[in-house]
């Protein structure tokens, strides 16, 4: 506020007719000195006109400040006339005026209305004040009293300030200046204006000082008690604290009691343990005493959330009826009897003994042969709740024990949060693809998993964000891998690894009709006699357009076969349709795989070797090639570093027994050996076609062919021992196909002939050795040995010496 000094007061001739400039959001007093921005069409004018004389104006206030075409009867008839004492055009075209107020003014009559207002006037005279009464001396005190301590309140006081209150001595003038200064309501102010006496005026803005000395008070106070709470320089921080002490003020409820309230009775709800219960309670009194905006109040918000919603004590009642859970079992899932009998070995030990620790399996097995989906059985037969995680890829120990509450967008571990999401506490919980954890600088989620598969551990284990002890002993928990070797040693060791292998042809075939077919034409919108499929055309699918040991691509192309039907059907084909051997490569194209032709006859230096992958079982035929040279040993076929040593060691046995195989002794210095594995693209390791070269290699030597139906597997010795190998049930299988009728296996792999299907096994031959000289007998169209009179007289001595096929 500004006061013109009296010696700076000119004497000023009002016209009766001036421009009259309607204002907004502002009313103008007499004696004060305020900015205007201008940028309607006809205010411009009117201050053009203004300019143009003797620079003075109308300033009066419209009633409604929204309206930008204000009418006559829209602005008040009383207002203050005004000097332009500068003048600033804007870029944008919009005017700046500096004005003062001079005297106050009513409107006699509007004589112009466009394009600007030019009104006839009548000056008011105020009524003089007269000789300066006690009355009017408290009045002024009181003004200038209440107006000093509102300035001290809001922090703008200031000498100049309050020598401008003490020099006035007009009661009327002392009115103006400090309601001009209020910050009054449009109709407050303007009421001040209209009031002719400036003892009545004096009274009234002594009214308004003091409505405004009050708030500005409780306004200090809240002010002062958020200082108190919060810092300085959070601003919106700051804001907030206003808003709730001003609540407090208006007595609005305090919902922070009702919310602290909520999650008491949340925590008795969850029958925490005790640990848990007592740190739910702390992070309560500490959320009590925060402020309810605070950075740290959400954070104890969610870890609360977290403690309530947790089932710590919430359990599903398991199934305990064995023959039921069989039949689901059975239902779902077609074979599996190792993994049916060790579930149902599970439930009848929980039917005796109630208190009982969760077991940890681990199903191994190639891709498709229904890992995770007998997860889902499981818990449907237990009638327990079932979650699942993937930990394929995973390099954060985090994932596994969560994050500190400190770091920013912490959360628990993908246990806890499965735990949660199942709603129980003892779901089955499936851990996809333990064998592909990874490691890096983040820890290693192996290492962490070993808490939780530990049932001696894990009845108390501790997530990093919940801090506190869960108990993990009630859940089952099954992992899958493909392959055991890459799971790190202790953790295998706490878990039951049961092997799943893959799928014979018939197995397949009775799957597909029992549960992928149905569950196709579901998908795809058939009927089940709108397609019509023999057991001949599923074999032909399996042989022909799969090579797996699973059934995901199998079931593929049976998809692809209900999607040309069903386009048929929408295209307004009628059914049903047939689909043949002679028409299947219309709907599947022409085949993808051709089945392993065995040899037509028994050719030298050509072995069958029967290998495992993780799709399944395959033949490996392997060629053995003599040339002259110098001795150098080839091996070629993209072989790994344990086969080639394979190769290494077939030659060593040759030469150790170059006299008996009728070798001259020094056979190895005058000829290169060539061992080639066809399929050069694939890539191919192991020790167990050891027993295949060295086979191919004295077929080779001896020129004795190799029998085209015996197919073989074993790792061999120096000395020509066999050691056993693995997934003979796939390589089993694989021999079937190849239509291969007799298997050599290590004679230790005798007592995982019980796995081979009885089928497989009617059809082929097993026969067990334990040394390469056995092997050689088998394979081979005659014996490769000239037998001494020695070996003679032990083999009519002991007739049944040599081992026997087992069947």
């Amino acid at each position: 506020m500004a006061s013109p000094k009296e010696e700076e007061k000119e004497e000023i001739i009002i016209p009766q007719v001036l421009p009259l400039l309607a204002v907004r959001d502002v009313v103008v007093f007499p004696n004060m000195v305020l900015p205007l921005f201008v940028g309607r069409e006809a205010s411009v004018l009117a201050i053009e006109a203004a300019l143009a004389q003797d620079r003075l104006l109308l300033l009066a206030t419209q009633k409604d400040q929204t309206m930008e075409a204000p009418e006559p009867e829209d602005i008040y008839p009383t207002g203050t006339v005004s000097l332009i004492l500068r003048m600033l055009k804007l870029p944008d075209g919009r005017l700046k005026i500096l004005v003062q107020g001079k005297a106050k003014a009513a409107v006699e009559e509007f004589l112009q209305l466009r394009p600007y207002f030019q009104v006839k006037l009548q000056v008011i005279e105020e009524t003089p004040a007269g000789e300066i009464s006690p009355t009017t001396e408290a009045l002024m005190r009181n003004a200038r009293e209440m107006s000093e301590k509102i300035l001290t309140l809001k922090g703008i006081i200031s000498p100049d300030l309050l020598a401008i209150l003490e020099s006035i001595e007009d009661p009327g003038h002392l009115a103006d200046l400090v309601a001009a200064n209020l910050r009054l309501k449009i109709e407050e102010a303007q009421a001040v204006l209209e009031e002719l006496d400036p003892i009545q005026s004096l009274i009234k803005v002594n009214d308004f000082l003091r409505k405004e000395l009050e708030v500005s008070a409780l306004q200090a106070k809240i002010q002062s008690q958020a200082r108190e709470e919060i810092d300085r320089t959070q601003r919106e921080y700051f804001l907030r604290e206003q808003l709730r002490a001003i609540k407090k003020e208006l007595g609005d409820l305090d919902e922070t009691h009702k919310e602290m309230e909520d999650y008491r009775t949340k925590i008795a709800q969850a029958r925490m343990p005790k640990q848990a219960e007592e740190e739910a309670l702390k992070q309560i009194s500490r959320l009590e005493q925060m402020h309810p905006d605070a950075a740290e109040a959400s954070v104890v918000r969610t870890y609360l959330d977290w403690l309530v919603e947790v089932p710590w004590s919430k359990s599903t009642r398991d199934k305990l009826d064995v023959k039921e859970a069989k039949a689901i079992l059975d239902a779902d899932h077609y074979d599996l009897e190792k993994v049916k009998d060790r579930i149902l070995e599970y439930l009848s030990v929980r039917k005796l003994q109630k208190k009982m620790k969760g077991p940890i399996l681990c199903f191994v097995g190639p891709p498709g042969v229904g890992k995770t989906s007998l997860g889902q059985s499981i818990a449907r037969a237990m009638g327990r709740k079932f979650t699942r995680i993937s930990l394929g890829g995973m390099r954060d120990e985090a994932e596994i024990r969560g994050h500190r509450r400190t770091y920013i967008g912490a959360m628990p571990g993908r246990i806890i949060q499965g735990i949660k999401t199942a709603g129980s506490n003892n779901p089955v919980f499936i851990l996809d693809e333990v064998d592909k954890i990874g490691m890096d600088f983040r820890g290693d989620p192996a290492a962490a998993l070993l808490e939780v598969l530990d049932p001696e551990q894990n009845h108390s284990f501790s997530d990093h964000y919940l801090n506190v002890a869960f108990d993990l002993s009630k859940v089952m928990f099954i992992t899958t891998a493909n392959l055991v070797d890459p799971i790190p040693s202790a953790l295998k060791d706490r878990m039951e690894i049961i092997r799943l292998a893959g799928y014979t042809e018939d197995e397949k075939l009775e799957i597909l009709r029992r549960h992928l077919l149905p569950r196709q034409l579901k998908e795809n919108g058939l009927k089940p006699g709108e397609l019509l499929l023999s057991s001949e055309v599923i074999r032909g699918v399996i042989v022909h357009y799969t090579q797996e040991a699973g059934l995901r691509n199998l079931e593929r192309e049976i998809g692809a076969l209900c999607r040309k039907v069903a386009r048929r059907i929408a295209e307004g084909e009628k059914g049903p349709f047939p689909i043949t051997r002679g028409n299947l490569h219309k709907f599947l194209g022409p085949p993808r795989f051709l089945p392993e032709k065995e040899l037509e006859k028994d050719e030298v230096g050509v072995a069958t070797g029967l290998a495992w992958t993780q799709v399944g079982g395959e033949i490996l035929a392997v060629e053995a090639s003599l040339m002259p040279g110098k001795g150098q040993l080839t091996l070629t076929g993209q072989l790994g570093e344990v086969m080639r040593e394979s190769g290494q060691a077939a030659l060593s046995y040759a030469r150790s027994r170059a006299q008996r195989l009728k070798l001259a002794p020094d056979f190895y210095e005058k000829m290169d050996i060539h061992i080639h594995v066809p399929a050069g693209a694939t890539p191919k390791d192991g020790p167990s076609a050891g027993v295949t070269i060295a086979t191919a290699l004295i077929s080779a030597l001896t020129q004795i062919p190799v029998r085209r139906d015996v197919a073989m597997t074993g790792e061999i010795t120096l000395r020509g021992k066999i050691l056993p190998i693995g997934g003979l049930k796939e390589k089993a299988i694989a021999a079937l196909r190849a239509h291969m009728g007799k298997v050599i296996i290590p004679e230790a792999n005798k007592k995982d002939l019980v796995e081979i299907p009885k089928k497989v096994r009617r059809r082929i031959k097993f026969v067990p050795v334990s040394g390469m000289d056995e092997v050689l007998q088998e394979a081979l169209v005659h014996s490769p040995f000239e037998p001494a009179p020695r070996e003679k007289m032990v083999k009519k001595r002991l007739p049944g010496a040599a081992p026997r096929p087992l069947v």
